[in-house]
């Protein structure tokens, strides 16, 4: 019996995914001190280069998606912390003209 057990362990273990992985790869900037959001979240991907990607959509489509999100999503932007700060800027004004109000940005525990 413990066998089957064992067996039936292995096997959800193996064909098991814990979480899917992000659609860019983003190393994020460490955070001094954070809070959390709860409820019905969009999380933004930006690479280093300035790619982004809001599921599969990527660059301005991702923009776009943005305006088709119900009222009431919280937008969370997970940007690599090798992004330039001037580039950061310039999205968080594309992100303003988007009609986005509120947004958090993914960082690191320290």
């Amino acid at each position: 019996m413990i066998n089957i057990v064992f067996l039936l362990l292995v096997f959800f273990m193996l064909t098991a995914t814990i979480a899917p992985p992000d659609p860019l790869q983003v190393q994020p900037p460490v955070a001094r001190g954070a809070a959390a959001t709860e409820g019905r979240e969009v999380t933004l991907h930006v690479g280093a280069d300035g790619a982004l990607m809001i599921g599969d959509a990527r660059a301005e489509a991702a923009l776009a998606a943005l305006a088709a999100l119900p009222d009431g999503t919280a937008l969370r932007v997970n940007a690599d912390a090798g992004l330039d700060g001037a580039a950061f800027a310039r999205l968080l004004g594309r992100l303003a003209a988007a009609g986005v109000t509120e947004l958090s940005v993914v960082v690191a525990a320290p």
